[in-house]
């Protein structure tokens, strides 16, 4: 089951906006196969771009960790959270209004930048708090945060990812900042800025000069359903957060329109699938009998994920998948979704 006629899905594309962590690279290491992908698509003169809510690198700096890994990037081409949330800041308040920063420099820098003032104590009397992830973020900075924003400070938010990923897993990401945050106040963020809200990707899209935008993402709860909210369409790569488990048991709003497990599903047809997909189809079928959602029939393991996903999201679906056949076993192990 890969792209009709055999076609690149690339070249249905006029610009590629891809996440950071999880699909570029892992922290500060590259993930195998990125460099060559994007260096290709420089190759062949195509316009990219990069938005990540990762909000403790300024664009500038995540250009350079980019060229310094052998990918050409120029600060314009990236969108950080970060950036955005002080422009938004910047269009609500006058210049030298007091901000309380939670978050690493880099979120400080973007708000000097935008002209306004940050401060780190609810005493200096900010009219908005801005929280963002940075390593060093501990109690007496949400403590801080909690007093400005019950004393009526606007409470805006980078991003509210749960997790971050990292060479040991998933740790905690600005999300799980903010939930303690709330948890204190008893109430949401007034603003999210990052993924899954649409602005950095409408932002992005620009580029495009009014052709079609990819989004190339690792998580369904973010980059995903930040593509599906900006109304793009959306590759979800296996490198990163999300798994297959997780795509079959996704909400609508958090659906991809193609999945491959790394960057080669832009450039090989049969390294990509789109989703759903007919439950019979690639030399497989997925239905679910006896209660249990089960894979039967022979192909590459990629190509199952299609019918996998027809009958997980029409049913709602939630339990184990059930092999029926011994190559349908092997491609379940493969995406760790083989239940006893």
């Amino acid at each position: 089951m890969t792209l009709t006629g055999g076609k690149r899905l690339v070249d249905g594309y006029a610009l590629v906006i891809f996440d950071l962590d999880g699909v570029i690279y892992l922290v500060d290491q590259p993930i195998p196969g990125a460099i060559e992908a994007v260096r290709q698509l420089h190759a062949e003169e195509r316009a990219v771009a990069y938005a990540t809510n990762n909000a403790s690198r300024r664009s500038s700096e995540v250009a350079d960790l980019l060229t310094g890994m052998g990918i050409a990037a120029g600060p314009e081409e990236v969108l950080t959270s970060a950036a955005a949330a002080a422009e938004l800041l910047r269009e609500r308040h006058p210049a030298g209004t007091q901000i309380l920063v939670v978050g690493a420099e880099a979120l400080r820098a973007e708000i000097r930048a935008a002209g306004l003032t940050p401060v780190t104590q609810a005493e200096d009397g900010p009219v908005a708090v801005v929280q963002g992830y940075g390593p060093q973020v501990g109690w007496a900075d949400l403590a801080e945060a909690t007093a400005a924003i019950r004393g009526g400070a606007t409470w805006v938010a980078t991003n509210t990812d749960r997790t971050l990923p990292s060479k040991r897993g998933p740790l905690p990401g600005n999300g799980a900042l903010v939930a303690a945050v709330r948890i204190a106040l008893g109430r949401d963020p007034d603003l999210v800025v990052g993924k899954p809200a649409p602005e950095l990707f409408v932002a992005a899209s620009r580029r495009a000069s009014g052709g079609r935008a990819l989004v190339v993402g690792d998580r369904l709860d973010t980059d995903i359903a930040g593509a599906v909210r900006a109304g793009l369409d959306s590759l979800l790569v296996l490198t990163g957060v999300s798994d297959v488990a997780e795509l079959l048991a996704a909400a609508p709003e958090h659906r991809p329109t193609f999945v491959s497990v790394d960057l080669a599903g832009l450039f090989e047809p049969a390294a990509v699938v789109r989703v759903p997909g007919p439950v019979e189809a690639g030399g497989w079928s997925a239905a679910v009998r006896d209660g249990r959602l089960e894979l039967s029939g022979a192909g590459h393991p990629l190509d199952a994920l299609p019918a996998l996903c027809a009958v997980a999201w029409s049913t709602a679906w939630s339990s184990p998948v059930r092999a029926a056949s011994s190559a349908a076993e092997r491609a379940l192990t493969t995406f760790g979704l083989l239940s006893d």
